[in-house]
């Protein structure tokens, strides 16, 4: 058979070229570097196994016994006459049933073509099922309610580390290198302040660096004053490189055409792909050969295989239709295979738990001040120009008494709650001082882990499981001014498929009585709440509003003043704490004056009498029999003691608001008080905790003036423009911890660090 390759072929292997990114080859870092060591394997896979593998498979289906009747057929052409007609008429027929298997196999090759393009985007793959043409059929088992999005079956995953090394080769096997000269990133999902994205800008000083066969291009990473978008400054940057005549000779104009842009040069094709790459999200598929074998199988059986035909057609037509199927499901299960070898070897990575890189302490010198290795270590803090530097700028020492350059032990002894930062002394000192430490994990109140926080979250797995009490995140909002820009415009998809992501990962790590709670603005509110059931089956979800921005955020039509906190816990239980108020605490009578079943009547056994002695309640009677009715709200007994019954002043039998057996437990609450005009006692009730109200309207819930405010206070210039107020967080975590001192609490959105902040606080 003709080895040459059909151009059906060639469009499909051009685009298996892009799925396996071998266009991609010059990248040195990640995947990429991986990807660069198995390059070889893959181009032979195309170039060389894969059209004979699809040869071979169809050639199975060339029909073999009818030689004798072509022959006839031919004959019958150079000798009209010699058959009967019926004869020639039977042979057409039958030869009509043979296979064309190179037209079959031009067919397969834009099927599949058709198939990959349609489920493959710019790096994913992406569940887009077509029912029929603008009808997409979703995976569906008979839930109640279902929720589906694009990325769901995928890990979201963003990095920084595609700021670094990134080269392509040019003429004559030079190089030309893409880096970062001075920049810092939006790490680990944390959200951009708003109008402050950072871009990739051509460094001011020296931004092209030549040395023999490498040239260096240098960016910053940074907010561009202008506000201009990626692709404008990257416009800018092609005419400012293009001016250099060092790098006109290594060929960075030579022509890269694309499908959008005939005049695409090489250095502007790398130019997009660099600055693209932190600006879009990735993702990698969870289970990659099971999703592609489905869906061929959906595609083949709702795109090839029209039953009308199969059943309209003889018998061999019959056959030689699903011959083509057949043979396309054994040629796309050889591309599907090895795609999802490339995947599963990515998700590996990805999953596999990480190492720790670095470990760092903050120790308070009371920790080390009359230990055994007091003085060795005291005199290395006090020499410590780093240590004491930090210490400056944020305690402002040297306005303390006692302060010098170089620091006393002296001074040290007299501030032993200054920080230690061990980051600042060698790894002999770090271990000296962990050793002076007994029981480190106990004596360590605090972890905080610099990581993206889906791989931080499976390295606290086993440490943690089922010890965290509350989880409190405060995640990117995906708000226009800081939406996620995922490159197929699923922004929502994306957002979800973050937050699906690493709310299950964060699950095992869980206690029984726990509560997780989730700040949220307008913009994903309610598929956050869908998110939350389908991870949180079984338990209470309460969505809170609260009121932090009491002049509004302006909208076309309405001006947003609050953003909401979804509060989760198991069902059935008593797990959210109160709400303290003693600033403001409701002071009423302990008599049920509602307008409601407040009469004796109602509840005998609110019907009882407290006592009274030396001005303080002494304590409680038994339940009054109904036929006992006291004379007046108090009776006075022998020894001064004063009984006081629930008796209004027209004479009215009401009730206690509590029955005779729970007011013991407010008791702390209530007290005796005289009415010198009357001349009688009657019992108040004080009560400054309660039940948290699900609208939060307090200024205190203010996020500029107790979040942005205490923010710039303590660090100026810290890049956070709005902040979670610090009582907003505080109260989130007192009711999560049903008001408790102790109990663990996990943020792995942190961000400004406010839950840090509220949790020591």
């Amino acid at each position: 058979m003709d080895q040459t390759e059909p151009p059906a072929f060639t469009q499909l292997k051009e685009h298996l070229r892009e799925m396996f990114q071998l266009d991609r080859g010059d990248l040195d870092f990640g995947i990429y570097r991986i990807m660069n060591m198995r390059r070889q394997q893959v181009e032979d896979f195309l170039d060389n196994r894969l059209l004979p593998q699809v040869r071979e498979i169809l050639e199975s289906y060339r029909p073999g016994g009818l030689e004798r009747q072509r022959q006839d057929m031919a004959d019958a052409e150079e000798n009209p006459g010699k058959y009967n007609p019926e004869y020639i008429e039977n042979l057409e027929k039958i030869l009509s049933y043979d296979i064309d298997v190179d037209k079959m196999e031009v067919e397969i090759y834009s099927d599949l073509y058709n198939f990959f393009s349609r489920y493959y985007s710019e790096g994913d793959f992406l569940s887009l099922r077509r029912y029929k043409e603008g009808v997409y059929a979703l995976p569906y088992e008979g839930e109640e309610v279902k929720l589906h999005w694009a990325n769901h079956d995928q890990y979201y995953i963003k990095t920084s580390e595609n700021l670094k090394h990134y080269a392509f080769r040019v003429l004559d096997g030079r190089r030309v290198r893409f880096a970062i000269k001075n920049g810092c990133t939006e790490k680990n999902n944390n959200k951009a302040a708003n109008g402050k994205e950072r871009r990739f800008i051509l460094a001011e000083d020296g931004p092209v660096v030549i040395e023999e066969d490498e040239a260096s291009i240098y960016f910053d990473y940074r907010p561009d004053k202008a506000k201009r978008s990626q692709d404008k400054i990257n416009l800018d940057t092609l005419k400012t490189l293009l001016a250099y005549q060092e790098l006109a000779e290594f060929g960075i104009s030579t022509p890269a055409p694309s499908d959008s842009n005939s005049e695409r040069t090489l250095l502007e094709k790398h130019l997009a792909t660099y600055t693209a790459k932190f600006t879009f999200d990735y993702f990698i598929h969870k289970d990659l050969e099971g999703f592609l074998r489905r869906e061929l199988d959906f595609y083949i059986k709702n795109e090839i295989m029209h039953l009308d035909d199969v059943e309209n057609e003889v018998a061999p037509h019959v056959e030689k239709y699903l011959a083509k199927i057949r043979a396309l499901r054994q040629v796309a299960g050889k591309i599907i295979q090895f795609l999802a070898q490339i995947e599963e070897f990515q998700k590996k990575l990805w999953l596999k738990k990480k190492f720790v890189l670095e470990t760092y302490y903050c120790i308070t010198l009371d920790h080390i001040i009359g230990k055994e290795a007091e003085s060795d270590l005291l005199t290395q803090i006090a020499a410590n120009d780093e240590q004491r530097e930090e210490w400056v700028q944020l305690f402002a020492i040297d306005e303390l008494d006692g302060y010098t350059n170089p620091l006393t032990e002296a001074f040290l002894k007299a501030n032993d709650k200054l920080q230690v930062d061990t980051r600042f002394f060698n790894a002999e000192f770090k271990y000296t001082l962990l050793a002076s430490i007994d029981n480190l994990d106990d004596a360590t109140d605090g972890l905080l882990i610099n990581s993206e926080n889906f791989q931080a979250l499976h390295v606290l797995h086993e440490k943690y499981r089922s010890k965290i009490k509350c989880i409190y995140i405060d995640p990117p909002y995906n708000a226009i001014s800081s939406e996620i820009p995922y490159k197929n415009s699923y922004r929502n998809s994306s957002w979800l498929c973050l937050m699906d992501n690493r709310i299950k990962s964060s699950m095992p790590l869980l206690d029984d009585k726990f509560v997780f709670v989730s700040a949220i603005d307008e913009v994903e509110q309610e598929l956050l709440g869908q998110i939350i059931n389908l991870n949180f089956s079984g338990c209470d979800k309460t969505c809170i509003t609260i009121v932090h921005n009491a002049t509004g955020q302006q909208g076309t039509n309405f001006s947003y003043t609050h953003e909401f906190a979804y509060f989760v816990f198991p069902s059935g239980i008593q797990v959210i704490g109160k709400e303290d108020r003693r600033d403001r605490p409701d002071r009423r009578p302990l008599r049920d004056v509602s307008t409601g079943s407040h009469l004796r009547t109602d509840a005998a056994n609110c019907f009882y009498p407290i006592f009274v002695k030396d001005s303080k309640i002494a304590g409680f009677g038994d339940v009054c029999d109904d036929s006992y009715h006291p004379e007046n709200i108090n009776l006075t007994k022998p020894d001064g003691t004063v009984e006081v019954y629930p008796i209004d002043p027209q004479g009215i039998e009401r009730k206690w608001v509590f029955a005779r057996n729970t007011v013991e437990g407010i008791i702390d609450e209530l007290e005796a008080k005289y009415d010198a005009k009357k001349k009688q006692w009657d019992i108040m009730r004080t009560k400054s905790n309660f039940n948290f109200k699900t609208v939060w309207t307090d200024s205190k819930y203010s996020s500029n003036s107790y979040g942005s405010r205490i923010l710039n206070e303590m660090l100026p210039h810290n890049g956070f423009n709005f902040p979670k107020s610090i009582h907003t967080v505080a109260n989130c975590i007192d009711a999560s911890l049903n008001n408790s001192s102790t109990g663990l609490v996990l943020d792995y959105f942190a961000g400004s660090g406010t839950t840090g902040h509220a949790v020591i606080n």
